[in-house]
């Protein structure tokens, strides 16, 4: 799940004049009818985005979300068949996630459907706030590529959430896996081209929304392998007009979370993309952003890997192995240059998310042309077993590198 880092913060919005102002609107979200959450995919536009909810008793006072099911404990216990320990699909520092259908069994007249439960841990590192901010920004979001929230749970002491059910997991688990069906080049560009149209989605609004914990096991795949944005509880409302910048204390993932947004706590849109590039690396290369296990120069992926993107024999040789033959060096060239500015320590030299989107269509587009020279299928897999990181790798050294730092300390 990685690393993370948290802490209780207050948080003010910094201005150019140095005015601290609120962000308020005048118009509240008109929410449409609930639809059936078989219907086909919609976009509801974040500029309109309010957090209406400040606590879990404002919540069960002022539900405010008509497309959000609202679950009883007991409900929760029979779709997850009394939250059995062979229907866990993961867990981390919030609590546990458990595979689960609802269906007239559950709640009378409720059409069958596959769900995934995150039951929030009351002694995990999250709490109410990040629970609340789920259900506040999945309450009122719809975005093909971001992960659907069914309803809720907030009954006596027990938080729980409902999403829909990615049935191909996490991201992280799908490259990492010891022994996989291995996700091939243009499997990893359509996920990339996926998770960054759910980003360009979050900040092209009136407000921006930063969703400040952009990693692996954060994107989820579908059974199509269709990546979705999932776990809202660290998103922020960003700047708007003259304000330059949120400030926070310091929340997310080592090896993930900006340069910048580390050093003094100032969350803009461009932190979000930093985090981009770190996954587009993982994607390239097909190491974990951070790897004690692999030699100290190495631990830190960025630091290692980013100048050796942009020397092309270089760059061959730490290019993931099991896409061997899947792709062009032109195109290889084109999204390892990506990465690169993604990566750039000037929060200003990254590109803008609605740009990355552009690149990695462009991208696509090539592959598909390209598609029947590399592989005989446009679903087929090659197994492999992952690289072992404990064996010895091959030494790439460039002049006048320095060895990489250990991991930064938050």
């Amino acid at each position: 799940m990685g690393t993370c880092f948290s802490s209780e913060y207050d948080e003010q919005y910094q201005t150019k004049q140095g005015d601290n102002q609120p962000y308020t609107t005048k118009d509240a979200l008109k929410i449409p009818p609930k639809q059936s959450v078989l219907d086909s995919p919609i976009i509801k536009s974040p500029s309109s985005i309010v957090v209406i909810t400040k606590d879990v008793k404002d919540l069960r006072q002022n539900p405010g979300y008509s497309n959000l099911d609202i679950f009883t404990y007991d409900e929760m216990r029979i779709a997850t068949k009394l939250f059995r320990p062979d229907q866990v699909l993961g867990e981390g520092g919030f609590g546990v996630v458990y595979k689960g259908v609802i269906d007239e069994n559950v709640r009378p007249g409720y059409a069958k459907i596959q769900v995934a439960v995150k039951e929030l841990d009351p002694e995990g590192i999250q709490g109410d706030r990040e629970w609340l901010a789920e259900v506040n920004y999945l309450g009122q979001l719809q975005h093909p590529n971001l992960v659907k929230l069914i309803g809720y749970c907030c009954e006596e002491d027990h938080r729980l959430l409902v999403y829909e059910y990615m049935a191909s997991g996490s991201l992280e688990k799908n490259l990492f896996r010891r022994v996989c069906a291995t996700l091939t080049w243009s499997r990893r560009m359509k996920i990339a081209l996926d998770a960054a149209k759910g980003l360009a989605f979050l900040h092209d609004a009136e407000r921006p929304i930063i969703y400040r914990d952009f990693k692996t096991s954060n994107i989820l795949l579908d059974a199509d392998l269709n990546a979705k944005l999932s776990d809202f509880g660290l998103a922020k409302d960003g700047p708007m007009g003259d304000q330059t910048h949120v400030s926070t204390r310091v929340m997310g993932t080592y090896g993930y979370a900006a340069p910048e947004y580390v050093m003094t706590g100032h969350l803009t849109a461009r932190s979000d993309i930093y985090g981009f590039g770190v996954v587009l690396l993982e994607m390239l290369i097909g190491r974990r952003a951070m790897d004690k296990s692999r030699p100290s120069r190495e631990h830190n992926l960025v630091e290692w890997a980013r100048p050796l993107l942009v020397h092309n024999k270089k760059l061959a040789r730490i290019l993931d192995p099991r896409m061997e033959g899947q792709y062009s060096s032109k195109t290889a060239i084109k999204v390892a240059n990506l990465a690169y500015q993604c990566l750039s320590q000037n929060p200003k030299g990254r590109p803008v998310m609605s740009q990355v989107v552009e690149t990695l269509e462009s991208i696509q587009s090539r592959d598909l042309q390209e598609e029947s020279l590399f592989q005989s299928g446009s679903g087929s897999v090659t197994l492999f077993e992952a690289p072992d990181s404990k064996k010895k790798e091959n030494q790439v050294k460039d002049d006048g590198e320095s060895e990489a730092t250990n991991e930064t300390k938050m």
